[in-house]
């Protein structure tokens, strides 16, 4: 079983986030890693994280995204998918570091979306080229949900 550590970076190379994660699948394209949120409740609109609750991660190695499949506690119920706009990670020396583009996007279990900090991208200090493939990765993101059940995330083989 491999470990690593994710790390979630702000725009200016700050720490923003860290935890353990271990490795359940990974590939030229992509790497899937299951991780337990240990923080306190944290709400996002109508979904709450709780201390315990498993999330299945999805990091494509040359996507602007990633997808976080969050599961009730250890349970396979699903409360939805967190997909963080970002620049593709860094996957070095144990670690799979992404930069954080404020962007998101957060899709409940029926399929609803909702775009989150649009204001708070809006104030990054970013090259307009750089906006410009968050806003397509945004837009990409929107287009892989299947609207009547969100996304699923499992390992293929």
């Amino acid at each position: 079983m491999k470990r690593v550590i994710i790390r979630k970076l702000e725009p200016s190379g700050e720490e923003k986030w860290r935890y353990p994660a271990i490795v359940l699948e990974e590939t030229e394209e992509t790497v899937l890693v299951e991780a337990t949120f240990d923080r306190p409740l944290w709400r996002i609109k109508d979904i709450y994280l709780n201390p315990g609750d498993r999330f299945v991660e999805l990091y494509y190695r040359q996507r602007w995204y990633n997808i976080f499949q969050v599961h009730a506690g250890s349970s396979q119920a699903i409360k939805g998918w967190y997909c963080n706009v970002s620049y593709p990670p860094e996957m070095v020396d144990g670690e799979i570091r992404y930069v954080d583009l404020a962007l998101d996007l957060l899709v409940y279990p029926d399929g609803t979306q909702q775009v989150l900090d649009e204001d708070e991208f809006e104030t990054l200090n970013l090259p307009g080229e750089v906006k410009e493939q968050a806003l397509k990765a945004l837009e990409e993101l929107k287009r892989l949900v299947n609207p009547l059940q969100g996304f699923r995330i499992e390992k293929t083989g």
